[in-house]
């Protein structure tokens, strides 16, 4: 049973509802979700009736739709394998729409990192676990040696916003990053390169579990610069 979650709390969570997907959530982060198994669809409207997160994390085997293994071992239930990293984020749902039966569109943000401490699967394969919450990151200013990640990141950002504002009736046209906009704070800048740079899911998971945010940060810029930013002179 999960306790009354409210970011910041450091007890540990039982029997979390676990999604594994094959991308990351950070915290601050935006997800937008269509949930249409049936190992989701009841989890998701609990969560959402109880005003409880979920723990969304990264697969590093198998995939977001179940799908039947040929080769499964006969008396098994007939699917491949799924495994995940052991650090995730909790998900909170701030929007829920069903379209129509069987399906719904969700929009959750991203709040506390947490360790997997063990995890089963029950009725259906939904994934649960028994998790460890992670501090969140310590509020750091940016140095002046890095002060080129937010420049770059406010460009991109301001270039999607004029993307939008020039094409406002574009079907799901909507901002990666939700605002507050941070732009003085290490981790938050790290943490929305982290999300859209297209990056191995696998570096992508070592970033997010770095305790520092600002080595996290230091390692996005030294990214940035093999990938073609303009480094500071």
């Amino acid at each position: 049973m999960l306790p009354n979650y409210h970011p910041g709390m450091k007890i540990p969570m039982l029997d979390l509802p676990l999604f594994p997907l094959q991308s990351l959530l950070f915290p601050g982060g935006l997800l937008p979700l269509r949930i249409f198994e049936v190992r989701y669809l009841d989890m998701i409207r609990r969560c959402h009736e109880a005003a409880q997160p979920f723990g969304v994390v990264c697969l590093s085997q198998g995939s977001e739709v179940r799908r039947s293994d040929p080769g499964a071992e006969p008396g098994g239930d007939g699917f491949a394998h799924e495994a995940f990293f052991p650090v995730g984020t909790l998900a909170s749902i701030e929007s829920l729409q069903r379209p129509q039966a069987g399906l719904m569109l969700i929009r959750c943000i991203g709040t506390q990192r947490f360790r997997v401490v063990r995890s089963s699967q029950r009725k259906f394969g939904l994934w649960v676990g028994d998790v460890e919450l992670i501090d969140a990151d310590i509020a750091l200013p940016l140095p002046a040696d890095l002060q080129f990640t937010r420049e770059a990141l406010q460009a991109l950002v301001r270039k999607i916003e004029q993307s939008i504002s020039e094409n406002p009736t574009q079907t799901g046209a909507t901002m990666p990053i939700a605002q507050p906009y941070q732009w003085d704070d290490c981790g938050w800048i790290a943490n929305r390169w982290c999300e859209m740079l297209p990056l191995n899911p696998e570096l992508k998971q070592r970033f997010m579990a770095l305790e520092s945010p600002l080595l996290r940060l230091e390692l996005v810029a030294d990214t940035l610069g093999q990938m073609g930013f303009a480094l500071p002179s």
